[in-house]
C-alpha cells in the first residue's frame, strides 16, 4: 500500500485533535478560571531509503534519503495567562490575582481550581460550586497559624465575639476657662469583662481662676478625682485618672473661654456580639463582622503551587489533579512570596481568545480537507494501478 495513504490518515487523526481541542476552548469561553490549550504537531518515524554516506577523495558524502511517515500529536500545551476580572458584588466570589491555586478536597481527593465561586453550604462549609470543600487555615482566637496542615474551612453555628472589658476611655472637647454655667456631666457605656453595660460618668465643676475639678465613676470602685486648671488656652493639672480599672485620658481637652463642650470621646470595651456578616482580604484571610462592632479574623484560603502547573490533569468540573510531572503542591498564603494575591467580590474569566480560535478552527479544517485531498488521490493511484491489468 502506498504510504501517501497513511500519512493522509495520519493528518486527518491529527488535524480532528485540533479541531477537538479548538472546539473545547470555544465552548468554554464562559468558563470561569478556564485556560485554553493548543495542540503540538511532530513528525513521524521515517522511512530510510538510503543512508548517508561518508565523503571520500574520490567522492563527495551523501546525504540520507528519507520519506515521512506522517504526522502525530506531541502533545497539548495548556495556557497559563492570567484571565480578566470580572466583578460580581458578591462578596464571597474570590479570584487569585497572579500565581497559585484554590485548594480543594472532594472526599480522600485532593483538587486545585483557579474557580473562586464559593458559597457557604448547610453545615456551615466554604464550598465550590461543584460542592468541593474550601480548604485553608481555621482561627483559634482570632489567630490563624498557617504553619499546619489545611483543613476544610468552617463556620461555627451561632458564632459570637467575647467580650471585652472597657480599660481606656479618651476625654476631648473644651472646659471653659470662665467657669460657665455650673457642672458639666458626661456619660458613656462601658463594660466589665463578662459583657454587663455599665455607665462610666464624669462630672466636672468649676472653680474659681480657671480651675476645673472632676470625678469619674461607673459605679463601682473608688471614683478618680483630680484638678484642672485652664490657662492660654491649654489644660494642666490631673489630666489622667483611673476608676474600677478603666484608665481615663483627658490630655485631649482645652480650654478657652465661653465654651464648655468636653465629652467622653471613646472607650475600648465591647459587649458580646453576634456574627452579621464575612469578608475577604487580599492575602486571602476570612473576617468575621459581629453586631458589636468586632472584626475578627476567622480563617485564611490555603493556595497552592506547582513546579511545572502546566503538568496538572484536568479533572472535570473546573479542577485540577496532581500528577507525576506537575511536581507537590507548595502550599501557602495570599500575598507571601511565589503566590498571588486575592481579590474578592471578583471572579477570573476565561483566558481564551476568540478570534484565535476561530483562525485555529480554519487552519484545522483547510489542514483536514487537504489530508483528505491526500487519501483521495492515493486511492485514485490505487485504482489507476488496478485497471493497468484490463
Amino acid at each position: 500500500m502506498l504510504r501517501s495513504l497513511y500519512a493522509g490518515i495520519s493528518g486527518l487523526s491529527a488535524e480532528q485533535t485540533m479541531l477537538d481541542v479548538t472546539s473545547n476552548n470555544i465552548a468554554n469561553v464562559n468558563t470561569t478560571g478556564f485556560k485554553s490549550s493548543s495542540v503540538q504537531f511532530e513528525d513521524t518515524l521515517s522511512q530510510t531509503l538510503s543512508a548517508a554516506g561518508l565523503a571520500q577523495t574520490y567522492k563527495a558524502g551523501t546525504n540520507p534519503d528519507q520519506v515521512g511517515l506522517g504526522v502525530r500529536v506531541a502533545g497539548i500545551s495548556t495556557n497559563l495567562a492570567q484571565g480578566s476580572q470580572e466583578s460580581t458584588g458578591n462578596n464571597l466570589d474570590t479570584m487569585i490575582s497572579g500565581d497559585g491555586y484554590f485548594v480543594t478536597s472532594n472526599g480522600s481527593q485532593q483538587l486545585y481550581t483557579r474557580n473562586g465561586a464559593f458559597h457557604w453550604d448547610s453545615e456551615g462549609r466554604l464550598a465550590t460550586a461543584d460542592g468541593g470543600l474550601v480548604q485553608g487555615w481555621t482561627a483559634v482566637n482570632g489567630v490563624v497559624n498557617t504553619g499546619g496542615n489545611p483543613g476544610s474551612i468552617t463556620l461555627p453555628t451561632g458564632m459570637v465575639a467575647p467580650a471585652t472589658a472597657t480599660s481606656k476611655a479618651t476625654v476631648t472637647g473644651n472646659l471653659d476657662s470662665t467657669g460657665g454655667d455650673g457642672p458639666v456631666v458626661r456619660d458613656i457605656s462601658v463594660y466589665a469583662k463578662d459583657g454587663t453595660q455599665k455607665t462610666l460618668s464624669i462630672t466636672f465643676t468649676p472653680g474659681a481662676n480657671g480651675t476645673w475639678t472632676y470625678s469619674a465613676s461607673d459605679g463601682s470602685g473608688t471614683a478618680g478625682t483630680g484638678t484642672l486648671t485652664c490657662a492660654n488656652g491649654a489644660v494642666t493639672g490631673n489630666t489622667t485618672t483611673s476608676t474600677d480599672g478603666i484608665s481615663i485620658d483627658m490630655t485631649g481637652l482645652t480650654g478657652y473661654a465661653n465654651l464648655s463642650n468636653a465629652s467622653i470621646a471613646s472607650q475600648n470595651g465591647n459587649a458580646a456580639g453576634t456574627l452579621l456578616s464575612t469578608s475577604m482580604g487580599s492575602d486571602g484571610t476570612l473576617s468575621g463582622t459581629f453586631s458589636n462592632g468586632a472584626t475578627i479574623p476567622l480563617a485564611r484560603l490555603a493556595l497552592a503551587t506547582f513546579n511545572n502547573p502546566e503538568g496538572l490533569a484536568k479533572a472535570g468540573n473546573s479542577d485540577l489533579q496532581q500528577t507525576l510531572n506537575s511536581g507537590t503542591p507548595n502550599l501557602g498564603s495570599a500575598g507571601s512570596a511565589g503566590y498571588g494575591t486575592v481579590v474578592a467580590g471578583a471572579l477570573e474569566a476565561s483566558n481564551v481568545d476568540l478570534s484565535q480560535e476561530f483562525t485555529n478552527l480554519i487552519i484545522a479544517q483547510r489542514g483536514f480537507e487537504a489530508n483528505a485531498r491526500i487519501i483521495t488521490t492515493s486511492d485514485q493511484v490505487l485504482q489507476d494501478l488496478v485497471q493497468l491489468k484490463q
